[in-house]
C-alpha cells in the first residue's frame, strides 16, 4: 500500500467490485480500482475491448465507446469509493444518478484503450454524493463531468 498525502491507497480487484456494486456484465464499467482514498478520490480502470456489445451498433465502421458509458464508468467508480468509505452497510446498494453537469468529450475512446477514470469527491449530505470525474487514455483527456447521485437500498 502506498501513502499519498498522509493517506493509505488500496487497490480494489473485480471479484471484490462485483460484490461493492451491482453491475454486472454487459453493464459492468470498471474492471479494478486503484488509488482509493477513502471519502476522497478513487482511479478506475476500464479495459475497452471489441467484443463489448455496443460496438455492433455505435458504430460497425469505427467502432466509439459510447460517451454515455464513459460517464457511466465514472459513476460505477464512484459508487465502489463510497461503499469502500461507508463500509459493509453501503454493498450492493443501488447509486441513481440526480445530475450530470458539464459534461466534455474530447477524443473518441476505442477497443484496445485503457480509460483510467479518476473520481474526486466534492461533497455529501445524507445519501446524495457530488464528484468530479476524468476519463483519460495514456495521459491524455477523453472526457470529464461533474455529476450528483444517490445511494439508495436495493
Amino acid at each position: 500500500m502506498d501513502t499519498v498525502e498522509n493517506r493509505t491507497t488500496k487497490e480494489i480487484d473485480i471479484n471484490r467490485v462485483m460484490q461493492m456494486i451491482p453491475h454486472r456484465y454487459p453493464f459492468l464499467m470498471v474492471d479494478k480500482v486503484i488509488n482509493v482514498i477513502p471519502d476522497h478520490s478513487a482511479t478506475g480502470i476500464k479495459n475497452v475491448t471489441a467484443s463489448e456489445p455496443h460496438f455492433q451498433g455505435h458504430f460497425p465502421q469505427r467502432p466509439i465507446m459510447p460517451g454515455v458509458l464513459i460517464i457511466e464508468s465514472m459513476a460505477q467508480t464512484a459508487a465502489v469509493l463510497v461503499v469502500e468509505t461507508l463500509g459493509p452497510r453501503a454493498e450492493g446498494k443501488l447509486v441513481y444518478f440526480m445530475s450530470v453537469d458539464n459534461a466534455r468529450f474530447r477524443k473518441p475512446v476505442v477497443p484496445g484503450d485503457t480509460l483510467y477514470v479518476h473520481v474526486e469527491k466534492e461533497r455529501s449530505r445524507g445519501n446524495v454524493w457530488r464528484f468530479r470525474g476524468e476519463a483519460r487514455v495514456d495521459g491524455n483527456l477523453m472526457a470529464e463531468a461533474t455529476y450528483a447521485a444517490m445511494i439508495m437500498d436495493s
